[in-house]
């Protein structure tokens, strides 16, 4: 992965002769270079790489975090042939499961030759419920099989009590990912329906129904889908994590469910009834049987059958795995589906990905690095405890809280310490011995399945990581108060040990220190330092903190972007976590010997640097809680007097703001 480099000034070793003129000449450069800084920092920084880059065909965005992620994926992807192949030993049993799995997945020849044979019998299970009573009857089995039900159902880490576990219930998710889109008049919303209802009568055809029955069924599905939009929260009100934990008790919220038997179900599944269940979405639960009735159940069955053949699509045949990714290129404008060779990885890596990490991190990642990495975030931390001892809006009491919550964050850097212990459980069915990708699997999701409820009163495994060590990303846990960068990140842009201090603390520091401050955004400042869904400020601070955010809100909220605007409640946590990263980063920059304010900022730029299709970045401005990646560069830089001082830059300037308009939270 290369970095743009902006050209240098004037070189040092001139002849002497040449000295004035030289001079002149870098001063006149230097002075346009820092106009057009001060026009648009990210396209000046980014102008040669813009200019050049192309998005491929075969997929829908390139840039920083992509272009990393396709290198990582380009080179586990040849080790991973060499190793089917056999051309590469290896010794783990476990990697070896893996290579078994994505033999299959590999294999269209076979795959194609099956056709969506391998998913009609679980076609036929649903199609065989003749009744809502029935298929209460069996709620368990059906669950343990990840039958498509009208609702989600299963356990998770409790918000209220991070070390035990919670029965979740919830709405299940639509065709089009907000509830927006269904509205009248969307244009946007009607057309990718009119797609996904096309695509699905296809795979219907293709899994042996005739064309009434497929028309039938998609119609009836698409209704049903239609129906649930009143009850499922949009992508901002999800956005705020308090508006998915409504506790109930489960007695009394099984009784009030008339249609399904849910407490038998439950019963079934973990021995016993639990206490409370947590309802993620009211709403739902309240209409529950004006919706989940015997008079819509042949709607709902054919809802059922929908989702059934869409999922099982992309584990069949080439033929039915293009055609429901077909859906999902036209939502993203991604013109030419994902390379074969490419989705069947994706397949494999993603049943086991903390293996593929694992294998990764220690393939490909050095300890130097990780030392070096861990000491940035020490340095980090240290940052932010004493920001936050001298923070002038917090009382003395929300101060020591917050600094107990920083002092008792758990690290997770590089790749974790042990995998989940489930993964020692899973075999690989080969095709010799009669498995298939489809039945492998379905395997695997139900032995995923039962594990969750066998071991629902076990505590929670702290020392697992959420995320595998091969991913291009990072993020912050508020149920474990944990920090986590995968190996795959600590790479350029974002880190190299050839860049300068100043550079990587403009990357990767920046990256660290926004994780941080996730723990004190709208939603990590709901949690306590255990992690506990709990209130630990004075009401007088929580006051002033949401005044803070609220004028983060204002200034992103309606900046338009890709033929639309920014919604600023969306994407407010992200938002001060960018600021408080980027502060804590740059101060610990200006405290080094050889600080250089040009690479922080600078690479700031760079690792923010992408291009998307229009479809999908007029998706994200509805579902995705960052900011715009142009917009997250240069506004946030507008909050800093250093990066006006560096750059020359002026009232008058487009990029100057007001020192009254600026937002400083952490």
């Amino acid at each position: 992965m290369s970095i743009l480099i902006r050209k240098s000034r004037a070189p040092l070793a001139l002849l002497m002769a040449l000295f004035l003129l030289v001079s002149t000449t870098s001063a006149v450069f230097a002075e346009a270079e820092n106009s057009a800084f001060a026009a648009d920092f990210y396209d000046a920084v980014n102008a040669e790489w813009i200019a050049q880059a192309v998005i491929p065909s075969d997929q829908y965005q390139v840039g920083g975090f992509q272009d990393l992620a396709d290198s990582v994926r380009d080179t586990l992807m040849a080790d991973f042939a060499k190793m089917t192949s056999g051309e590469l030993a290896f010794d783990d049993p476990l990697l070896a499961e893996f290579v078994k799995l994505y033999a299959l997945a590999s294999d269209y020849e076979a795959r194609n030759a099956a056709g969506l044979a391998p998913a009609v019998p679980y076609l036929e299970r649903v199609e065989a419920i003749a009744s809502l009573k029935e298929l209460s009857d069996n709620l368990s089995e059906n669950i343990l099989e990840g039958v498509s039900l009208p609702f989600g159902f299963g356990p998770d880490a409790d918000m209220n009590d991070p070390l035990a576990k919670a029965l979740y219930f919830l709405a299940p998710s639509q065709y089009i990912p907000d509830p927006s889109y269904y509205a009248e008049g969307n244009a946007t919303g009607a057309y990718l329906l009119d797609a996904f209802g096309g695509m699905a009568y296809q795979l219907l055809l293709m899994a042996g129904f005739d064309e009434a029955k497929a028309a039938e069924t998609v119609a009836d599905a698409m209704a049903f889908d239609a129906m649930l939009t009143p009850y499922v929260k949009t992508a901002e009100e999800s956005a705020v994590i308090s508006n998915s934990y409504n506790p109930r008790v489960f007695a009394e919220f099984a009784a009030e469910i008339k249609n399904v038997d849910l407490a038998t179900a439950v019963n079934n599944l973990f021995g016993k009834t639990p206490e409370q269940v947590v309802v993620i979405d009211p709403g739902f639960f309240d209409a529950f049987d004006t919706i989940v009735n015997e008079e819509n159940f042949a709607m709902i069955k054919n809802w059922m059958l929908v989702n059934e053949v869409v999922s099982f699509a992309p584990y069949c045949s080439a033929d039915a795995l293009l055609l429901a990714e077909s859906y999902s290129n036209i939502m993203t404008g991604q013109a030419e589906p994902t390379p074969l060779d490419e989705t069947a990885y994706a397949i494999a890596s993603s049943a086991f990905g903390e293996i593929v990490g694992l294998y990764y991190a220690k393939t490909y990642f050095g300890e130097q690095a990780k030392t070096d990495v861990t000491e940035m975030v020490k340095n980090m931390i240290e940052v932010y405890r004493a920001r936050l001892q001298n923070n002038t809006w917090l009382s003395d009491a929300t101060k020591a809280k917050a600094i107990l919550k920083l002092d008792t964050m758990q690290l997770q850097i590089g790749y974790p310490d042990r995998i989940d212990p489930l993964y020692e459980r899973i075999k690989i069915t080969t095709a010799e011995e009669g498995g298939t990708l489809v039945s492998n699997m379905i395997a695997m999701s139900r032995l995923i399945t039962e594990d969750a409820f066998a071991t629902f009163d076990e505590p929670v495994d702290r020392g697992l990581w959420g995320i595998s060590a091969d991913t291009v990303n990072a993020f912050y846990n508020p149920m474990m108060n944990a920090i986590t960068f995968p190996a795959a990140i600590l790479a350029a842009p974002f880190y190299s040990l050839s860049q300068s201090a100043s550079a990587n603390y403009g990357g990767i520091g920046a990256v660290i220190a926004h994780e941080i401050s996730h723990a004190f955004d709208p939603n990590g400042a709901m949690f306590d330092e255990n992690g506990r869904y709990a209130d630990w400020w004075t009401a007088e601070d929580y006051a002033q903190f949401e005044a803070l955010s609220g004028k983060m809100v204002e200034v992103f909220d309606g900046l338009p972007h890709a033929g639309a605007q920014v919604n600023g409640a969306l994407v407010v946590t992200e938002n001060i976590a960018d600021a408080g990263g980027l502060g804590c980063a740059l101060e610990v920059v200006k405290s080094l010997p050889d600080a250089d304010l040009d690479a922080f900022f600078t690479n700031w730029a760079i690792i923010w640097r992408g291009k998307m299709n229009p479809e999908i970045e007029q998706l994200y401005l509805t579902l995705d809680v960052h900011a715009p990646n142009k917009l997250r560069t240069n506004i946030q830089l507008q909050m800093f007097e250093e990066f006006f001082e560096t750059y020359g830059i002026k009232e008058g300037d487009p990029m100057y703001r007001a020192p009254e308009d600026r937002v400083a939270i952490w």
